[in-house]
């Protein structure tokens, strides 16, 4: 008998990379003990129909997701109650991004209360003035208690192994002959 690894989806939303280089590190977490993992943008990632599991991350600005990652969970949320699914969130940056744990936006609490979703787990961002666009790249400048790199990939680490041992948890053996 042999334990078959579960098939995840890990949907992103992320404008400036670093919420996209979360996704790819939860997803390689999840590869090395044992699962599937298939990790893309929530605006092409497929519907969740196919995945025994599904993560969903979007990078915070000014306190609301992404509109690609809060358009990907009003429509496949129904779908998501009757699977694991865990939520992510990155993009608090200075001295305690690390610890933050913000709130989820409106929008994402009320797919969250509605569909029994769990709360977003909280991760510090990235400001950089090279990789800022838009009028983020006015607030990013070379120096100041915003600007840098404020993602804790143990943390992160920790977070996708915990998720890996939940999915183990929920597995039953299967015959391998």
């Amino acid at each position: 008998m042999a334990i078959v690894g579960k098939r995840v989806l890990v949907a992103y939303a992320s404008r400036m990379g670093s919420t996209k280089e979360i996704a790819e590190e939860v997803g390689t977490e999840l590869r090395t003990r044992g699962h599937e993992v298939d990790v893309l943008p929530c605006s092409s990632a497929p519907k969740p129909d196919s995945y025994d599991a599904v993560i969903i991350g979007s990078a915070l600005y000014v306190r609301h997701w992404d509109r690609a990652a809060s358009s990907y969970l009003k429509q496949y949320a129904p779908a998501l109650a009757g699977r694991p699914t865990w939520l992510f969130q990155s993009g608090p940056c200075g001295e305690d991004a690390a610890t933050e744990q913000l709130d989820p936006p409106r929008a994402v609490a009320k797919q969250m209360r509605k569909h029994g979703l769990p709360r977003p787990r909280t991760f510090g961002g990235r400001l950089d003035v090279e990789h800022a666009i838009g009028p983020v790249s006015r607030w990013a400048g070379e120096t100041g208690p915003l600007s840098g790199d404020f993602r804790d990939w143990t943390l992160i680490r920790g977070w996708a192994q915990d998720v890996a041992k939940e999915l183990a948890a929920d597995q039953s053996p299967t015959d391998a002959s």
